[in-house]
């Protein structure tokens, strides 16, 4: 006889596997349902998000690197999961412990893709920090402005492209030559980045993925509030 518990672990892995598919498949109407039947089974937004969608572009990105996917099917996929998320993201718990932290994020310069960058502004702020989100082909120096006019703690980058990681690198310098890199933590993220090249550069931090990026982030302010 099967244990209840045995059950309802299998329907809950089976969900994911289903949003992880549904990515993969680019079924932008199945994820949407299966997204609210997550809800519905009691399944964390949090844990659906990352196990679930996360997961799914993942195997996508990692066919693409193999030269297994084209361009056009990250595309797709980057769709299919935002269409997931708008289910989603209303049902992410706000922390009851909002802080006063102020959080820049934003695409690189010539880098329009945002999905990466959305899902860790979403996790940051349901995770209680006060995000500004400045959006794609942003160029360092509207950082430093919204670093500088916002008095940020924290500067969150991300590159999904190789030839725009160099725009991480002229940032950083540009917040040195406003005397604000002192002031700030830079965290950097993306496809193509990775721990060596943030330390090349001068950033603080890589965030591996969101939930690392999230835990980064809250590592720095306990550490601040000590």
């Amino acid at each position: 006889m099967k244990e209840k518990g045995e059950d309802k672990s299998r329907s809950r892995e089976e969900i994911l596997q289903r949003l992880r598919d549904g990515i993969n498949n680019f079924d932008i109407d199945g994820i949407k349902i299966v997204s609210k039947e997550a809800i519905e089974a009691g399944i964390p937004a949090y844990e659906a998000v990352i196990e679930g969608l996360s997961r799914g572009m993942d195997i996508i990105s990692e066919r693409y690197t193999k030269g297994e996917a084209f361009l056009s099917d990250l595309i797709m996929a980057g769709a299919t999961m935002k269409a997931g998320m708008a289910v989603l993201e209303p049902h992410l718990k706000m922390s009851p412990n909002e802080t006063s932290v102020v959080i820049v994020i934003g695409t690189v310069y010539g880098d329009m893709h945002d999905l990466g960058k959305d899902i860790v502004a979403t996790l940051l702020q349901s995770a209680g920090f006060k995000i500004i989100d400045l959006g794609v082909d942003v160029p360092p120096e509207r950082f430093v402005k919204a670093v500088e006019e916002e008095r940020a703690d924290i500067l969150a980058m991300s590159s999904l492209v190789t030839t725009t990681m160099p725009h991480m690198k002229d940032t950083v310098e540009e917040l040195v030559k406003a005397g604000l890199r002192s002031k700030v933590k830079v965290l950097v993220g993306g496809a193509p980045v990775s721990n060596a090249y943030a330390e090349v550069i001068g950033a603080d931090s890589y965030g591996e993925d969101a939930v690392s990026a999230v835990e980064i982030c809250r590592k720095w302010m306990k550490n601040e509030s000590n």
